[in-house]
């Protein structure tokens, strides 16, 4: 079977943005996050060599989470203008590259990656998930492991693998009860919150002990530290909502992957120097036309 490549565009996005110092070209438009873009997919490809790579990227926000939860997300700050304009080229140059590009308007990306991870895992296929979203740790499996990227405060740790045993030594739960596990502590990056008062550990015994979050309802009398019995009990609905927040729908529309994207490297050619970027212009010149040596 095949090996897959999923990235979560806007999560690598964003930390090419900021692992590359401000780069522009001649007439100031910012170029640094196009530089890490290119250079990530080559090494990505390169490192991975998988048999094809889908880039997941948002339209417009959740419409069925924000009905849950007006508030979701909407602590997150504007994306910042030198990335916003960088997003279109990025784009333009992940499909001259022959990487298919997947979005749909008002569907989170996070649910399309995660159905098409999951629904290519029951094909058989292996799947790498590119991102430090953790989210995608409850779809984990012996076919589902993900990629992350280096963290922009400490580069050197490298690119790193995360699988189902390493979601347990990271969050203290298996895959499985993840979504009970964020619907619990609560998610600060999505702006979903958790119980007052309740940290990882915590949210960790609770689960061991009463499998997930009905369970805690259901125990709540018997709940320690005691002073969480009445805040479980009288925030059940709350605590229901939130685990419909944090768990990927998984039935979304995936992508036909029996054509394979090939690259357009008269495109791409154009498009890098168009934006100035004689390196990458010289690497894919190498790349596509002596393929055989990369």
């Amino acid at each position: 079977m095949a090996k897959w490549l999923l990235i979560d565009g806007f999560n690598l996005a964003y930390r090419c943005f900021h692992a590359v110092p401000e780069l522009t070209r001649a007439d100031g438009f910012p170029t640094n996050a196009l530089h890490g873009w290119v250079k990530s997919l080559w090494k990505l490809a390169d490192q991975e060599k998988p048999d094809g790579t889908l880039v997941f990227f948002d339209l417009g926000g959740s419409q069925d989470r924000l009905l849950l939860l007006p508030e979701y997300k909407a602590q997150r700050e504007e994306m910042p203008e030198a990335l916003r304009l960088q997003i279109e080229p990025i784009k333009a140059l992940t499909r001259a590259m022959g990487f298919v590009g997947v979005e749909i308007d008002g569907v989170e990306s996070d649910d399309l990656l995660a159905s098409q991870a999951v629904a290519l895992a029951r094909e058989g296929h292996d799947v790498l998930i590119v991102s430090s979203d953790k989210d995608f740790a409850q779809i984990v499996d012996e076919r589902i492991r993900i990629l992350l990227p280096p963290p922009s405060a400490n580069p050197k740790l490298g690119w790193r693998y995360r699988d189902t045993a390493g979601v347990i030594e990271k969050f203290g739960v298996p895959p499985a009860q993840i979504a009970d596990y964020l619907a619990l502590v609560g998610d600060s990056s999505d702006n979903i919150p958790g119980i007052a008062g309740v940290g990882p550990k915590t949210a960790v015994k609770w689960l061991q002990s009463f499998g997930g979050v009905e369970g805690v309802i259901a125990h709540a009398a018997e709940l320690n530290p005691e002073r969480f019995r009445e805040l479980v009990t009288s925030g059940a609905d709350n605590l229901r909502r939130n685990l419909k927040l944090t768990t990927l729908n998984l039935a979304l529309p995936i992508v036909n992957t029996s054509t394979k994207a090939v690259p357009q490297v008269t495109e791409l050619h154009a498009l890098l120097e168009e934006m100035g970027m004689r390196s990458s212009l010289a690497e894919a010149r190498s790349r596509y036309e002596q393929p055989e040596l990369f």
